[in-house]
This record gives structure tokens, sequence and C-alpha cells, in this order.
């Protein structure tokens, strides 16, 4: 059977296989799992979600301004948040 080489990082690789082994897989085995999925399903075996975007100037803006009205500390409508 071929082999792959892959990089990983020391703690990610740690970390990863504590994991493994307490369900009884290796790393090898567990790729080899995710990667008969992939070829199987023809798509990535795992939802994949995007950090969260970091708030706009305008977004932050608005966000201290809201705060800042909810405490008093401005002029005007005062939103009470939850």
């Amino acid at each position: 059977m071929p082999t792959a080489t892959i990089t990983l990082d020391d703690s990610l690789k740690r970390e990863a296989t504590d994991v493994l082994n307490g369900i009884g897989l290796s790393l090898s085995g567990y790729c080899t799992l995710m990667l008969r999925q992939l070829a199987n399903k023809r798509r990535v075996p795992f939802e994949l979600e995007a950090a969260d975007p970091a708030p706009t100037e305008l977004t932050r803006r608005t966000m201290i301004e809201t705060e800042s009205r909810r405490r008093g500390r401005l002029p005007g409508e005062i939103v009470h948040l939850p």
C-alpha cells in the first residue's frame, strides 16, 4: 500500500491521537476512514464553518453607541437589551 506524509502541529497530533486512542482508532486508521468517506460521498465528511468575521468599523461603532445609550451615557432613545 502506498504511503503519504502529512505535516501536523505537534500539539494537534497529540490531542488527536489521544482522542482517537480513546475510541480505538489510530491516526492512520482515522485518515483512511476520512479519505474513504470523501471518495465514497464525493464531499467532505464533516461540516465546515467559517470563523465569525470581525465586526466592521461601522458595526463596532454602532455596538458601542447602542451600549452607551443603554447605559444612559448618550442622550437619545434607550435601547433595552436582554
